[in-house]
């Protein structure tokens, strides 16, 4: 076992909300092999350390902070689309949407939009979306399931069509290229439901060998302040077997994990995690990290590695010695949701096997931050550089609070075009290479 700096292969520079400095204050870590574990136990730390010298400078926690910004929805004129870096066409692939805020495509190249929101107004359907020429634009468009408790994520396994919803995950007959679902579901696992502020987001994942699914669970509250009995079950990625069975907690101390996905040409699970809110315009940073079973990420106890949250100082400190520190800084209160790998063929070579986040924006910040899909860079498996922002143009106006409309989830498409979710504008938007 060795001691060194922790290796965090990049922590951003996003919207001015992280400042990076090469200071003196350091934390250290233990480790085993090559990859980077849990920073020694220092409550006063406010500094972390990468392998290439660069700290992301974490300023002190406020707990009286209370800073409020919600956004104003307008919609998008006609003749607007976002924006995104010159050589890529943006286009409307989907419209009028019931609040579309995820984006499944199934293996025989079927769109599945899960069509959520809080409960009081959520359409709770599941349309089918097929473009069989890739034209760009929709040639089936179906509802495929209604009447489903707020539906996130989905998953077609073997002849089973899978819908995690807020309370449950449930599982249908599915014949391949069926257009809508008349079977009755077999629900093969109970969730608890609800959660703080739209923690409502259930989402779904199988392994590359099809053997076993991951659940994400948000908490229910903040920071645990309901007691952390409120918190069984929470906070987690789960794990079990294609039949509901063999339950385990996989990874743990996640207080929002959203977004997964595989890195390509790994067996690494990553996923988008929303972090806590009401000590800072610049904290609690979102993230993304890779999920190693077994781990154990901070919520509600710290943050960042063994940078203690005082609302919960004190407790826990055989939680707070082993916390993980995630590997990319994705800015405080962007409300990073959407996630998905790039493994098309159609962009340039620099997207290749990277990392989309959907960042669907903040609301508890001085200035907006979020509102925009940024872009992380991959080389064999691991971050290889800086958040780089894809799809912008959303903010209409952040003096007046508003914007057009708000990113969520993101995929990318068999012939390798990337689909956005626009929840707040009912639209899936469309970005391809010009060719």
């Amino acid at each position: 076992m060795k001691t060194t700096s922790i290796k965090l292969p990049l922590l951003a520079l996003l919207s001015g909300s992280i400042l990076w400095s090469c200071s003196d204050s350091r934390q250290t870590v233990n480790q085993e092999g090559d990859n980077a574990s849990a920073a020694t136990f220092n409550p006063d730390a406010d500094t972390i350390t990468t392998a290439t010298n660069e700290s992301l400078i974490l300023p002190a926690p406020d707990t009286t902070h209370r800073a409020e910004k919600k956004s104003k929805t307008i919609g998008w004129p006609a003749d607007k689309a976002p924006t995104a870096p010159a050589g890529f066409i943006v286009s409307r692939f989907a419209t009028d949407l019931k609040h579309p805020r995820r984006i499944y495509i199934a293996p025989n190249k079927d769109i599945f939009i899960a069509e959520s929101d809080d409960e009081e107004k959520s359409a709770n359907q599941i349309t089918l979306i097929r473009d069989t020429n890739n034209d760009g634009k929709p040639d089936t468009r179906e509802v495929f399931l209604s009447g489903v408790k707020q539906p996130y994520g989905m998953l077609v396994l073997g002849d089973y069509f899978y819908v995690a919803m807020v309370d449950k995950v449930v599982r249908y007959p599915y014949k391949e290229g069926q257009t809508k679902m008349t079977a009755k579901g077999e629900q093969i696992l109970s969730l608890p439901a609800g959660g703080y502020n739209h923690h409502w987001t259930r989402n779904i994942i199988a392994n590359p060998q099809g053997t076993k699914i991951y659940v994400s669970v948000g908490s229910a509250s903040n920071v645990g302040e309901y007691g952390m009995k409120e918190e069984e079950r929470r906070a987690n990625i789960l794990e079990i077997n294609p039949d509901g069975t063999g339950e385990k907690i996989y990874a743990s101390g996640l207080r929002n994990p959203v977004g997964m996905d595989w890195a390509p040409g790994t067996n690494v699970l990553w996923t988008a995690v929303n972090e806590r809110d009401h000590i800072g315009d610049e904290l609690v940073p979102d993230y993304l990290t890779s999920v190693k079973e077994g781990a154990f990420y901070g919520w509600p106890y710290s943050y960042y590695g063994q940078n203690i949250d005082p609302r919960r100082k004190g407790e826990r400190p055989d939680l707070v010695q082993k916390a993980v520190v995630p590997d990319v800084s994705l800015g405080a209160h962007t409300a990073s949701l959407g996630l998905a790998f790039y493994d098309g063929n159609t962009f340039p070579e620099k997207y290749k096997n990277g990392a989309f986040v959907g960042q669907h924006g903040s609301w508890n910040r001085s200035n907006f931050a979020g509102y925009k899909v940024v872009y992380v860079p991959f080389q064999n498996g691991r971050p290889s550089g800086k958040p780089e922002d894809f799809l912008t143009g959303f903010i209409a106006n952040a003096d007046q609070n508003e914007v057009y409309g708000r990113p969520v989830g993101v995929e990318v498409m068999d012939n390798g075009a990337l689909l956005v979710a626009d929840d707040e504008a009912g639209i899936i938007w469309h970005v391809s290479a010009q060719k």
